[in-house]
C-alpha cells in the first residue's frame, strides 16, 4: 500500500487580511460611540438628569436608632392604622424610618413640596429601601443610618418596598409614605 503524505501548507506570514475600508468605518463608529455613552452616563446625565441621589452614610448603634425612632414617633404621632404609628413631622425635619423583620416604621404623612431629611437604618439585617412608583432604591444596613433630602411632588400613598431578600416574611415587608396638599 502506497503512503500518502500531507501536503498541508502552513500560512505564510500575518495569514489574517488587513482590515478593509468599511470594517475600519465601523471599527470607528463603534469606537465614537462608547466613547459618547461613557461620556453621557458619567458625566451629561448625573448633571442634567438628577439621577444621583445625595446619600450620606453614619454609623449608629441600632438600639440608639430605635430610640431616636421611638422618640420620633411619639413627637409627631397623629394617629394609627393597622396598629403601625401614622406620624406627621414638620416640613424639613428629620424623618425617622425603621426596617426590621419585617416592616418598616412608622407610616410617614408629609407635605407635598416640602424637602424632608430621611435617616433610614435596619435593628437587624440587611434591607432594601425601594419607593414605589418613583425609582429611588438603596440598601439599609443594619448598624449604618442612610440620610436622602427628598421632596414629595404628588400627592397620594406611596409604597416602600424591601427588595433585599431578608427572611421568610420578605414578602410582606411594605411601608407607606402618605403625601397631601395640607399640614393636616
Amino acid at each position: 500500500m502506497e503512503e500518502r503524505t500531507s501536503t498541508w501548507l502552513a500560512p505564510r506570514g500575518i495569514w489574517w487580511h488587513r482590515f478593509g475600508r468599511d470594517e475600519k468605518m465601523w471599527l470607528a463608529v463603534i469606537i465614537v460611540w462608547a466613547v459618547a455613552m461613557f461620556v453621557m452616563i458619567m458625566f451629561i446625565w448625573p448633571a442634567i438628569g438628577q439621577q444621583q441621589a445625595d446619600i450620606q452614610s453614619y454609623r449608629v448603634d441600632p438600639v440608639e436608632f430605635s430610640t431616636l425612632t421611638a422618640q420620633f414617633t411619639e413627637k409627631y404621632k397623629v394617629g394609627e392604622e393597622n396598629g403601625f404609628p401614622v406620624v406627621a413631622p414638620p416640613p424639613g425635619s428629620d424623618v425617622y424610618l425603621q426596617a426590621s423583620r419585617f416592616q418598616w416604621t412608622p407610616i410617614l404623612k408629609l407635605q407635598k413640596g416640602e424637602t424632608y431629611r430621611f435617616l433610614i437604618s435596619s435593628l437587624d439585617v440587611e434591607h432594601g429601601f425601594s419607593l414605589q412608583p418613583d425609582n429611588v432604591n438603596f440598601q439599609i444596613l443594619p448598624g449604618y443610618i442612610t440620610g436622602l433630602k427628598m421632596t414629595p411632588h404628588e400627592t397620594g400613598e406611596f409604597t416602600v418596598v424591601c427588595n433585599e431578600f431578608c427572611g421568610l416574611g420578605h414578602h410582606v415587608m411594605v411601608g407607606r409614605i402618605i403625601v397631601t396638599d395640607d399640614d393636616n
